[in-house]
């Protein structure tokens, strides 16, 4: 099969999901339409195999994480997902691996009406880049340069859970109903698209935990020229992080990554607006700890502070 019978084959739509995709896969570039008052985010990510996935996975499960933790960079920010190029490297031209591969990919895409645009295809060790394009209302699209001293700190969901997958894969075999929900949460991770109303209208800064939340709590610091201080008690651990690591807990849910939740900060007179409009929506966020003056991450636990140095996954 060549390259065009392949895309032809397993990632053109007959027809476009979206109204405002006014041509795409088949022209040398994609047309959209961006609507008025609204801003365009655009974000990239590059998976490589055996880094950010096994080759031994389903290729289904490798599409749709790839998907998800693209659109986990725009929830980040309070945009909707909209548009997708990809552009795949592959060893080999395996037709049953590129079925499973097209159908994680457009379901995971279908679940937020993203429509695939554009890529590209070549022969290569297996990787794919994936670019996601947004939308924001002007002027709302949240960063992580808005943390003000005093500010509150929220987390969007568990914590630690797909660290501990990882290290599952690596050392050894557990009970095989609990691996199945940690291997979801790895695999399957969901972006936190539902919170971008309350992003836009609450959140000082954010930014979504794909590296640790000390890691990515610390960007959102040195992005705000800010300090912050952790309330150990107050990190919302996954049950089976606390049943398989309970002296770790905590070291996995700070510095694990891959939860692809979201870290923001509230304004303390927006606080209890943020906290009646979740109730409103049915959403549930932890309050984690404060933003402050001096620099660096603290955290408190059994009342007692430390400074803990920001450690998450780093490429290099």
């Amino acid at each position: 099969m060549d390259e065009f019978s392949l895309i032809d084959t397993f990632f053109k739509y007959p027809t476009h999901p979206r109204d405002d995709v006014k041509y795409g896969i088949g022209d040398d570039a994609a047309c959209v339409t961006i609507p008025a008052e609204h801003e365009l985010l655009i974000s990239t990510d590059t998976l490589v195999s055996e880094v950010h996935f096994l080759s031994t996975w389903d290729a289904y499960d490798i599409a749709y994480k790839a998907v998800m933790v693209n659109i986990s960079d725009m929830a980040a920010m309070g945009a909707m997902p909209c548009w997708l190029s990809l552009g795949l490297t592959l060893p080999e031209s395996n037709v049953t691996w590129l079925q499973r591969f097209s159908q994680g990919l457009h379901e995971a895409l279908n679940q937020f009406n993203v429509a695939l645009i554009g890529g590209d295809t070549t022969r290569g060790p297996l990787s794919m880049t994936l670019t996601i394009h947004g939308l924001a209302p002007r002027g709302k699209a949240v960063r992580r340069s808005g943390a003000k001293v005093g500010d509150k700190i929220y987390v969007s969901g568990e914590l630690g859970a797909a660290a501990l997958a990882v290290y599952f894969l690596h050392h050894k075999n557990i009970n095989t109903e609990d691996i199945k929900v940690l291997m979801k949460k790895l695999q399957h991770p969901k972006p936190r698209v539902d919170l971008n109303g309350i992003l836009q209208e609450y959140a000082s800064a954010a930014i979504d935990i794909s590296d640790g939340l000390s890691a990515d709590l610390n960007h959102i610091c040195v992005s705000s020229s800010v300090g912050a201080c952790l309330i150990g008690e107050n990190i919302p651990i996954h049950p089976l992080v606390k049943k398989y690591q309970q002296d770790e807990a905590i070291y996995f849910s700070l510095t694990g990554g891959d939860d692809y939740e979201l870290c923001f900060t509230v304004s303390p007179v927006k606080e209890q607006q943020f906290i009646a409009s979740l109730t409103k929506l049915g959403l549930e966020c932890c309050f984690v700890g404060t933003i402050e003056e001096q620099k660096g991450i603290r955290i408190t636990m059994a009342g007692k502070s430390k400074v803990f140095t920001p450690r998450g996954y780093s490429h290099f």
